[in-house]
This record gives C-alpha cells, structure tokens and sequence, in this order.
C-alpha cells in the first residue's frame, strides 16, 4: 500500500516509527511536522485528525505484515512449519533492525484497548487476519502429519499470535531477542511432539 502523495508516504513513515518508540499519546503532531519539514495545512489535507493518522499508519504496517506474510507462508519450497518459523524469524529481524521496539499492534494495543474501541476492535482485527493466514498453513502442516491430526490449527494459530506478543514485549523491555528466540523454539517443539 503505497499512498500516491511523497507529503503523506514521509508523515506515515515518520509516524510509524514515533508511534513504536513514543505510543499513540506521546506522538505530538507538531514533533511528527517538524521532523518531516511538513506544514501544519498539509497533514490535515491528507488526514482528518490524530486518530485518523494513526490508523493509516496501522494499514500500512500490516501492509507489510501481509508481505512478509505471502512471502513466508506461500514458499511452496519449504514445509508450512518450517515458513510459519520463517516469518517469525524475519520479523523478529525487523525488530532488532528497529531496536527490539516490538510490535506496533502489540504496543498501541496494550496503550489504547482500554480507552478506544476504534482502535480495540481495528488491532485485533489485524491480529485476527494475521492469526488465519497462519492457521491455513497450519492446516496444511496437520494434513501432511506435521502436526498431531487432532489439532486445532485456528487455536494452535491464535496461541502463536499470542505468545509471541507476550515475548515481543518482554524483548522490548530487555533490548534482546532472547524472548523472542525461546517462544519460538518451545512453541516449535511442542507443536511437533505427537
């Protein structure tokens, strides 16, 4: 998703990474002008407020997530556990790249579903499509016996969504992968213990 005006691609790239490191509360529309060269006249001629700002740059995050996604889980070169792996390790790249700030859903959730229902029901919505692209690789695993044939793969997909937001905050709070590494490594083993 790549929105046609060079003004507003720069406010949500900008935006993205000072809602990940300051949350939704802390991100001043006059820090995000200044460190973009923007006029006040030009954010509001492409977003109608704060919160509108914000959640264009939710689509754009999960714009990417969808590709990292695609690219990982349609690799037909690889079996479905080992792409579901892969799209966590890369994301987890992304995330050392970023300073291990974790998941913007995570931490605009964790800052907003109390307080906002746009935001509540707009974040698990994009932890719902994120949990059922998983899920039909999952099913895909459980087909080829990669997985026990009595699994539930949408749970199994939701417990993975789950946990690795848990360890996404845990990194964070530790600057560190460590989180991230054990979650996959025990959640991998366990769903292929028959």
């Amino acid at each position: 998703m790549q929105p046609s005006h060079p003004t507003k691609q720069r406010l949500l790239d900008a935006g993205w990474a000072m809602l990940l490191e300051h949350g939704y509360n802390d991100l001043g529309i006059q820090a995000l002008l200044a460190a973009t060269g923007t006029p006040k006249g030009s954010f509001y001629h492409h977003f109608k407020d704060k919160e509108d700002f914000a959640l264009q740059v939710i689509d754009q995050y999960m714009a990417q997530v969808h590709e990292g996604l695609e690219a990982c889980l349609d690799d037909q070169g690889r079996p479905p556990l080992e792409r579901v792996r892969r799209f966590f390790e890369l994301t987890q790249q992304s995330y050392r790249k970023e300073g291990y700030m974790g998941c913007l859903l995570g931490g605009l959730g964790q800052e907003l579903s109390g307080v906002s229902d746009v935001f509540r029901r707009k974040i698990e919505g994009c932890f719902s499509e994120i949990a059922t692209r998983i899920a039909a690789c999952l099913e895909q695993a459980r087909k080829r016996g990669d997985l026990p044939a009595d699994s539930n793969p949408r749970r199994m997909a939701n417990l993975l969504v789950d946990c690795w937001e848990g360890a996404a905050l845990r990194s964070r709070l530790r600057g560190d992968a460590a989180p991230l590494t054990a979650m996959l490594d025990f959640y991998f083993q366990s769903a292929a213990r028959r």
